[in-house]
């Protein structure tokens, strides 16, 4: 009885589905988060035919051959499982962002069966935040090669490699990779006694005409400030004379005998 009790909670079944989502039937259901549930099995996810969005991760699936029916799923979280074969997800031909982070995935032919896949713009196979990777992370050649074999994507383990911020992205990380190459030389850091500074010794400091610039602009702060203040009260004095005399013009009129 325990056993059978464990092995249906690491399954996904139609009763798990329906109380996570509050939703009575499965192909109402479009976004779906079961993250660290232990999850072996994906059971009945198939049946989720309109699911846009799903976040498996953290669970000890190796199985993804429920997932081939889901044709609109755009959005894949699947890091940290165990998964080594992703040929089931070839005919999600609406996915775009793909996580598999902290899996088993060990040659670049396991990632051929994504090609068809012509909306994929974001894959994820490592995440330093979390230390997880895949064995095919290890090939020297692993980054060029997916760029080659996905010619539209836009991320790869979370840097953009084309599109807004690339350029400076790429910038950030030559500079960085001189720098360290500069510094270490047979792994030892290198002196360098005769570099001189960028810039002068006092070319960071205020020069006084910038502190007589920042002082007039605060007193006219300070006046635009004042005259606020002035109209603030001016406003009030006559709201309140305009509602003295509507509160007169509403009492009822007194006649004497």
């Amino acid at each position: 009885v325990e056993a059978k009790k464990q092995a249906a909670t690491n399954r996904i079944t139609a009763v798990l589905l329906k109380s996570r989502t509050g939703e009575f039937d499965l192909e109402s259901i479009l976004f779906l988060k079961l993250r660290g549930l232990g999850i072996h099995d994906l059971g009945c996810i198939g049946e989720c035919m309109s699911l846009e969005k799903l976040d498996l991760s953290g669970n000890n699936i190796t199985n993804l051959a429920p997932l081939a029916s889901l044709r609109l799923l755009s959005v894949l979280g699947l890091s940290a499982n165990r998964i080594s074969n992703l040929e089931p997800l070839r005919t999600c031909e609406s996915l775009q962002h793909l996580n598999l982070a902290g899996n088993i995935i060990s040659s670049i032919e396991s990632l051929h069966c994504l090609q068809p896949l012509r909306k994929l713009e974001n894959i994820r196979l490592k995440d330093n935040t979390y230390n997880y990777t895949n064995p095919v992370c290890r090939n020297s050649s692993y980054r060029n090669i997916v760029f080659e074999m996905f010619p539209n994507i836009k991320v790869l383990d979370g840097e953009r490699v084309v599109g807004r911020g690339s350029e400076l992205y790429q910038l950030c990380k030559d500079i960085d990779d001189t720098i360290k190459a500069g510094l270490y030389k047979n792994g030892q850091l290198v002196e360098h006694p005769d570099c001189k500074p960028w810039v002068e010794d006092n070319y960071w400091e205020i020069k006084r005409s910038n502190n007589a610039i920042i002082e007039e602009a605060y007193k006219q702060f300070n006046d635009v400030l004042h005259e606020c203040r002035l109209l603030n009260n001016r406003a009030t004095h006559v709201i309140s004379q305009t509602e003295r005399s509507m509160s007169l013009k509403k009492q009822p009129k007194q006649y004497a005998i």
